[in-house]
């Protein structure tokens, strides 16, 4: 069952002139489904959650909740629950108080809002801190106070823009937890936004990757990871090497490339690819799918160290590989190795992929 849709949708602001901030896009997300908007500052992902919350309307394009057509419906008629970047909690009222505004605007009785109060703050490990003030709680609590007065309301469908941004880094990775739990528990529909990788990676059923506007690929995170549709997203999603190769000979979903110590190995390619013997294709093979060996190995691409950074689980190298540099993290490194060494890159060729431009 579908759950929200946006069909065609655009946004143009007057003071932008002719640039769309959101550009012809197309998205269907399922019931219960965690769905995220992800890509750099400036992309369209915040605007587009905006138009799905009926806080800006779209210049064109439609959206469905179901089969209803809320394009032009104020907020408070869409059936959503909002969690801010920055809380947007009432300082002069206690939690309690914060998570009952959205049922006080909905005249909810008073024993049914205490019910459902007492039963929002246990759902977000705040179960005792009714009474206490906002600024007596850490940001972490404070977020999930947010998330408490999101939920309490029991919407269709949980917005939530960039909600762990001001958190330090540990507390991100337990609360991202907290939110997904949270989420399934309630079997809600959630739309989330992010500009970090492995956040909407640990969380998401699926990604919408954003780039200037437009949706270039949408997937479950293994699918974007492994399968980037175009060098933009290879390169966002984690660390990504693009080598540009020639083409041997392109067949359905294979595209054979010449490597630059004159081999010539088989990629996996998309159907669509369309590309032809001459050509140059994009290559996209990821740092961890790399090796170091010798220079002699058999298959192996010489190069030479420029970069070495140990970050305890791997180390991080660049390896120039015919003048152009490589990425490589690698969990068994030499001892060592340095920058000068010449070393031999082993390639996982089962894990690299032809990509668009």
């Amino acid at each position: 069952m579908i759950d929200v849709t946006l069909e065609s949708v655009s946004k143009r602001f007057a003071r932008a002139g002719d640039t769309a901030a959101v550009d012809d896009v197309d998205i269907s997300i399922a019931a219960g489904e965690f769905f995220t908007l992800l890509g750099p500052s400036g992309c369209g992902k915040t605007t587009t959650l905006r138009m799905v919350a009926g806080f800006y309307f779209p210049t064109s394009g439609r959206i469905r909740f179901g089969t209803e057509d809320v394009t032009h419906r104020p907020p408070n008629k869409r059936d959503t629950g909002m969690v801010f970047q920055n809380y947007a909690l009432f300082p002069h009222m206690s939690v309690a108080q914060n998570v009952a505004y959205g049922l006080k605007i909905r005249k909810v009785g008073r024993a049914e809002s205490a019910r459902r109060i007492e039963e929002a703050l246990g759902q977000v490990h705040l179960a005792g801190y009714g009474d206490r003030r906002i600024d007596q709680l850490s940001g972490g609590q404070q977020q999930r106070v947010a998330l408490a007065r999101a939920l309490v309301i029991r919407p269709r469908t949980l917005l939530l823009d960039e909600p762990l941004s001001n958190l330090d880094a540990k507390l991100r990775e337990e609360t991202r937890v907290e939110i997904r739990r949270i989420q399934q528990e309630a079997g809600t529909t959630a739309i989330y936004v992010t500009h970090d990788q492995s956040e909407a990676m640990a969380m998401s059923d699926r990604i919408a990757v954003m780039e200037s506007g437009r949706v270039r690929q949408i997937g479950a995170p293994q699918e974007i990871y492994h399968r980037p549709a175009t060098a933009f997203v290879a390169r966002f999603i984690g660390r990504s090497n693009v080598l540009s190769l020639p083409v041997v000979t392109a067949a359905a979903e294979t595209v054979t490339v010449g490597l630059p110590d004159g081999s010539e190995t088989a990629v996996a390619a998309p159907a669509d690819h369309g590309l032809r013997a001459g050509d140059t294709a994009l290559v996209s093979v990821r740092p961890e799918h790399l090796g170091l060996t010798s220079t002699t190995e058999a298959g192996a691409l010489p190069g030479r160290v420029t970069e070495v950074e140990f970050t305890g689980m791997a180390t991080n190298l660049v390896v120039e590989v015919a003048g152009e540099p490589v990425q490589v993290a690698a969990i068994d490194v030499p001892d060592g190795i340095t920058v000068g060494d010449q070393v031999g890159l082993r390639l996982n060729r089962d894990r690299m992929w032809v990509v668009r431009p």
